[in-house]
């Protein structure tokens, strides 16, 4: 389930800090596999802050795929544009961005 648990301060700021970010998950053809929802988890552990692109060729809907990928790796979903999407997940242990 997706948490709701960001601001909207927050929020503006995971964008800002979003925009210069590369898209480090992709979901293709195969759409949200357990392999994309593992790669994201590891990935967001270390960086809190992912960029994630819908392809081309994926079977869902680009806010569809990015809102199934938020839930599966338990993190908060800041913003979906086209076909790119942000997600969030703190981590408490090394904090990298400071909320």
């Amino acid at each position: 389930m997706l948490r709701k648990s960001l601001s909207s301060k927050q929020i503006r700021k995971l964008r800002s800090l979003g925009m210069t970010e590369e898209a480090v998950v992709m979901i293709g053809k195969e759409g949200v596999s357990p392999a994309v929802v593992a790669s994201a988890r590891e990935v967001i552990k270390k960086r809190e802050l992912i960029k994630v692109r819908v392809l081309q060729n994926a079977p869902e809907e680009p806010t569809d795929a990015i809102t199934m990928l938020a839930e599966r790796a338990d993190a908060n979903l800041v913003q979906v544009i086209g076909r790119n999407g942000l997600l969030f997940k703190r981590n408490f242990d090394k904090p990298r961005i400071e909320l």
